[in-house]
């Protein structure tokens, strides 16, 4: 009796644990694929699950931050969806690459042109974007999820400090140090090109230490016929030598 009375208690906390932890993995959220360095350019990833059990996600809107602009911004294509990218003039112009820039992206938005995110399904939205400002260490997009019932989540609550995680948290994307070099793809390519000079070089050197085998081996075979000659020629001498000493012995005796 008291066994079944510890299991059913155990139950019941593990799905309390299960609903009070829901919320904290089923928002909106973004992450970098690899880094967002500060000053850089970076490729993220907004995830977006669908928390309804009878309706569709149809329209994903993200908001870029208005402290922070971006003037470069550029979506990957997403099967069955449409997206636009929407922009608005700078009351303070950027400088971008030694270039002034007026316009800065505002908010990006995906539409499905299908069923969308179906129930107990999710999706990722990509977008390149720079260049990532070097005075803060987070960004803060606000984002708007509409199901196909014309219900809509606006993920737009910012977490304050000593606080609990708000109901419907903004996806916040963290920075990480500026370094060297602002430019993640190219400094990437950098990489490519040095490891292929590099493989360039060490195939030039397999080929040269081929080319030396095979003029060892060239070689070596040169002296082993040598060898081989030689000894021959000693055989035929000497038996050409034993062939005249019999001739002789014979002529002798006759």
């Amino acid at each position: 009796m008291k066994a079944s009375r510890i299991a059913a208690t155990g139950v019941v906390a593990a799905s309390a644990v299960l609903v009070l932890s829901g919320p904290a993995f089923a928002h909106v959220s973004v992450q970098p694929e690899g880094t967002a360095a500060k000053g850089g350019y970076a490729t993220i990833d907004f995830k977006v699950p669908n928390e309804r059990d009878k309706a569709s996600t149809t329209k994903l809107e993200v908001n870029f931050p208005a402290d922070h602009p971006l003037a470069s911004v550029m979506p990957q294509p997403v099967d069955g969806w449409n997206v636009k990218v929407t922009k608005a003039k700078l009351d303070k112009p950027l400088e971008l690459h030694g270039e002034k820039i007026n316009e800065a992206i505002t908010k990006v938005t995906w539409t499905a042109d299908g069923k969308g995110i179906q129930p107990g399904y999710f999706q990722k939205f990509p977008l390149s974007i720079g260049a990532l400002p070097e005075d803060t260490d987070e960004l803060v997009f606000k984002a708007i999820q509409t199901y196909s019932n014309n219900e809509v989540v606006r993920w737009i609550e910012t977490q304050k400090d000593g606080e609990e995680e708000p109901e419907a948290p903004a996806p916040v994307l963290a920075l990480s140090a500026a370094t060297d070099d602002h430019h993640g793809s190219a400094a990437s390519d950098d990489d490519a090109d040095d490891a292929a000079a590099a493989a360039e070089k060490s195939d030039d050197a397999k080929a040269a230490a081929g080319a030396s085998t095979t003029e060892a081996a060239s070689s070596d075979s040169s002296d082993t016929t040598a060898r081989v000659l030689g000894v021959v020629g000693i055989v035929v001498g000497v038996a050409g030598v034993a062939f005249g000493v019999l001739a002789g012995r014979r002529r002798t005796n006759a």
